[in-house]
């Protein structure tokens, strides 16, 4: 028996060293993508969250009034660290889970796979888009030279986006995620020291300042939840934590990193919008940085240039690791190990900083486009479905078991209620909003030349 045993492991050893080196090879490809811990994952979702976000809420508060402001941008915080813990839960629920569509697909089946699958590469692509206008305004008032054609610093950015975006693993990017964290926060206190010297130098003083603790009476719910989608878009960091997890060496440990970043968020977030606010008063720009005067601007955009590329390009990185782990689930050209592996990476990199680049210029409203991301995406990422998951996959027992299960059932159900707003409220008013816009004549056209219209 033991002969024959033999005789047959050596009949099939070369198939079985075949399979085995094929197992080591990927093995040692998949070794790259398992280095994130919870202080780098802290930071990757910083440099997917903080950046845009920030740029926006001053400007809210200033729609919605200080208490609104402030409830709004706490409140929705807290909900955000609560689904981000429920998305959490359920990778460690169901390891098998890389991105957020794996997700969908456990309760919605195919369907649900496919069309979060479809909304989370668009979602990620509009970002990218966003990040490509900021960095076009953010050059533009830079160099300040009117001469120059907008389209050449749009082109500029997506270029710069492209670049940055070319590193495939989210280990790799926490390296810069320290210069993008140290960048946004350089930017926020230069403009609200700017702005709040200049406030006091004015006439009057600060308290000259026309802020208010209440909206403002002319204020229409299509302003309203515009700055309230705004703030939504500032919270958005559930989006890629699936993500990012699957890199993760000791996946449990998220949960640090979802309450560091969030308090981080809450803070920064009430701290910006409430001081630029009452330091620039009803007439603050989106993004925020305009606020401040010509020459503090330009500093300011200077500072912030690494947040606004290296948090738009991890956008990029994400959606590209997606589309490849789809497409060549079963090859090795998506370890991106290979010349062949990285002629497809690259090649996938510029065609998504490309639509990027069109989304950009054909869609010329930074509070709009950031309000269409929210109400579409942000709403279902970071609200609807992970209710959804609670009820579907984390939920142990009837939700009427327990204390625990009522309550959880209660918040879930008003978490999502809140998503489903999102999604109607913010829709409607981010289009009305266009579409008045448009109507008054008070915006650029796509594909401009004109540099003055972006500032």
């Amino acid at each position: 028996m033991s002969e024959n045993s033999s005789s047959r492991d050596e009949d099939r050893g070369p198939e079985k060293t075949e399979v085995d080196l094929e197992t080591a090879t990927v093995h040692e490809g998949e070794q790259k993508f398992h280095r994130l811990g919870w202080q780098k994952l802290t930071i990757c979702l910083i440099v997917e969250a903080i950046a845009l976000g920030a740029l926006s809420i001053p400007s809210a508060f200033a729609t919605l009034g200080m208490v609104a402001g402030v409830i709004l941008s706490i409140g929705l915080g807290l909900v955000a660290i609560y689904t981000s813990y429920v998305v959490g839960q359920v990778k460690m629920l169901y390891p098998e889970v890389e991105h957020y569509a794996d997700a969908v697909g456990l309760i919605w089946g195919r369907f649900g796979y496919e069309l979060c699958g479809a909304m989370f590469a668009l979602y990620l692509t509009l970002v990218v888009g966003s990040h490509t206008l900021t960095g076009t305004i953010a050059l533009i008032r830079i160099v300040d030279s009117p001469a120059i054609c907008a389209l050449v610093w749009g082109v500029i950015s997506a270029i710069i986006l492209f670049l940055v975006a070319l590193p495939p693993t989210f280990s790799e990017f926490a390296i810069l995620g320290y210069i993008d964290f140290a960048s946004i926060v350089a930017a926020i206190f230069v403009t609200i020291i700017a702005t709040g010297i200049e406030a006091a130098n004015a006439t009057g003083g600060l308290s000259a300042v026309a802020w208010s603790v209440w909206p403002p009476e002319d204020i229409t719910f299509t302003s309203a939840f515009l700055a309230v989608t705004n703030i939504v878009f500032a919270y958005s960091f559930a989006v890629c934590q699936y993500s990012f997890m699957a890199e993760m060496h000791t996946p449990k440990d998220y949960v640090k990193s979802i309450w560091a970043l969030g308090l981080i968020e809450i803070f920064i977030y009430t701290v910006t919008g409430g001081l630029i606010y009452a330091f620039v008063g009803p007439n603050v720009s989106s993004p925020a940085l305009l606020s401040a005067s010509t020459t503090v601007s330009r500093i300011a955009f200077g500072i912030a240039l690494p947040v606004i590329f290296i948090s738009g390009s991890i956008n990029t990185t994400v959606t590209g690791r997606y589309i490849l782990g789809r497409v060549f689930k079963n090859s090795r050209i998506r370890y991106i190990d290979t010349k062949q592996g990285w002629m497809v990476w690259v090649a996938l990199v510029a065609i998504i900083t490309l639509i990027a680049w069109v989304v950009a210029e054909a869609i010329p409203f930074f509070s709009d486009l950031l309000g269409i991301c929210s109400a579409l995406f942000i709403s279902g990422f970071s609200f609807y479905f992970p209710a959804l998951f609670w009820f579907g996959l984390v939920k142990k027992g009837k939700w009427y078991q327990g204390w625990h299960n009522i309550s959880l059932s209660i918040v879930n159900g008003l978490v999502f209620l809140i998503g489903i707003t999102i999604l109607g409220c913010g829709t409607y008013a981010s289009v009305d909003d266009i579409v008045n816009q448009y109507s008054a004549g008070g915006v650029r056209g796509a594909f401009s030349c004109d540099s003055s219209s972006y500032t």
